[in-house]
């Protein structure tokens, strides 16, 4: 089981490879969002904001005003971060849930 800090850094990981897009002159072409993360292995839950296909403000706790929830375990989320777990198979064999409204989750799927 990953620790906390291993998942902050995997979330920091995720939110670099998104910068990387973005650096390239192709952004993800998703809305401006609040991103809750849960994991139930750790108990814990971060969240940062998704602006302008940048992923900002990582940190420990939840918001009220997330519009997109992702619950997976600990392990599960590094794997993803590091590319030794597709997200879409996590989603796929439901070791990832993704809370969200059908439109957000269309027009964020390139995020996943």
């Amino acid at each position: 089981m990953a620790d906390r800090s291993q998942c902050e850094a995997a979330l920091h990981a995720l939110a670099a490879r998104l910068d990387g897009l973005s650096a390239d002159g192709r952004p993800p072409r998703a809305p401006d969002r609040v991103i809750v993360c849960r994991i139930p292995d750790l108990g814990a839950v971060f969240s940062g904001e998704l602006r302008d296909g940048c992923l900002r403000h990582i940190g420990e706790g939840s918001r009220d005003d997330a519009q997109i929830t992702l619950t997976l375990e600990s392990d599960d989320l590094v794997a993803v971060a590091e590319g030794r777990l597709p997200a879409m198979t996590a989603w796929a064999s439901g070791r990832l849930k993704v809370d969200a409204s059908v439109w957000d989750l269309l027009r964020v799927r390139s995020l996943l």
